[in-house]
């Protein structure tokens, strides 16, 4: 029987969101349904507000989220009630020339669930995502559903659900940081101390942040940054050359989404190094860059989307690596909130004032 529960809707570009009815039918077939105990507020629930993803309002906002599956549709073997999981936004076909080329972290056709939530007057909601998870249960494609050891703190192991997992990506898996590598971050919110977090996991042997916040560049030491720059007193390219001998750093990762902050990133590289956007731009943004300098110095420049991460494979690895205590997801945590406090949890997170307020449920 279809559900009647609560869920945080934007109903039109850049107004407020609210707190509504929406009704969750039952899974069909190649679907779940999840309560959800956890879900991160992820810049990209504001971008969906402001009308900078798309025009289909209204939207269901959350994505980044950790609940227990409560319904699976009949065909639907990968799943059972009670499984705790992970939701994500990279549910692989297995079709695409990506997936049959074995690299299946580049899907093109990801699985979303094919009904729809709907407010109580009929009228289809957009899930963030395809997820929804500001809500008491959502609606996913079975695939979006990555199960967990259940013993891990939602709050915590929810956030690998994007913007964590993002970041920690960004330096495993796009930048494929090495032992005693050099790591410049730009950008020091969740996902750029993610992607400290995740050059430290992967032996980096010096770690630079870079932001205007002096707040943002203490918290980025506790994640393993072995250097700050303040860029709003000091040239962050010169610094970065002063703390790597004169060469610039093996990677530079711009967890920012600007033209003139990837500029730097770009400038900052060693030779042959690479430089990594992780950073969400809007549409209008443009790059400007010499093309004398981008052949002499060589090396590599990639956009990384979702960290290439493969949930089925890395967010069960991650879980274990947290619950080891080897990846303190904890800290991401700023503040527990309920779910109707995000739109003022979306003006925290503005001010820089968090890295991730979290909706419990």
């Amino acid at each position: 029987m279809a559900a009647d529960i609560r869920g945080v809707v934007a109903r039109s570009r850049g107004a407020p969101v609210t707190l509504e009815t929406i009704i969750v039918p039952d899974p069909g077939p190649g679907e779940a349904v999840v309560a959800v105990k956890a879900c991160g507020v992820c810049h990209t629930d504001l971008h969906y507000r402001e009308g900078g993803i798309n025009d289909d309002f209204p939207f269901l906002l959350g994505h980044e989220a950790a609940g227990i599956v409560e319904s699976i549709g009949p065909d639907v073997s990968s799943l059972v009630p009670g499984d705790f999981v992970i939701l994500n936004w990279r549910a692989v076909c297995g079709e695409c020339r990506s997936c049959r080329r074995g690299r299946p972290w580049y899907c093109f056709a990801t699985h979303n669930a094919t009904q729809k939530m709907t407010l109580s007057d009929g009228t289809p909601l957009s899930p963030a995502l395809g997820i929804g998870a500001f809500a008491d249960k959502t609606l996913v494609a079975a695939g979006q559903c990555t199960k967990v050891n259940r013993s891990a703190r939602p709050e915590a192991v929810g956030l690998l659900g994007c913007g964590v997992m993002a970041g920690l990506g960004a330096a495993i898996f796009t930048a494929q940081v090495g032992l005693g590598d050099s790591v410049a971050v730009f950008g020091c919110g969740g996902v750029g101390c993610a992607a400290i977090a995740g050059s430290q996991l992967a032996g980096a042997a010096t770690i630079i942040a870079v932001d205007l916040d002096p707040s943002k560049l203490t918290s980025a030491r506790r994640f393993g940054a072995t250097h700050t720059v303040d860029a709003s007193t000091s040239d962050p390219v010169q610094a970065i050359r002063d703390f790597t001998n004169g060469n610039g750093a093996d990677v530079c990762i711009e967890a920012v989404g600007n033209p003139r902050v990837m500029e730097q990133a770009f400038f900052a590289r060693d030779l042959a190094g690479t430089l990594v956007q992780v950073g969400v731009p809007t549409p209008e943004m443009r790059i400007d860059l010499p093309m004398i300098e981008f052949f002499g110095r060589g090396g590599a420049l990639k956009p990384s989307w979702y960290g290439d991460c493969l949930p089925s494979r890395d967010f069960p690895m991650l879980v274990e690596l947290y619950l080891s205590g080897r990846l303190n997801l904890d800290l991401f945590v700023s503040e527990t909130i309920a779910i109707d406090e995000v739109e003022d949890a979306f003006g925290r997170m503005r001010r820089g004032e968090v890295l991730r307020s979290v909706v419990v449920l």
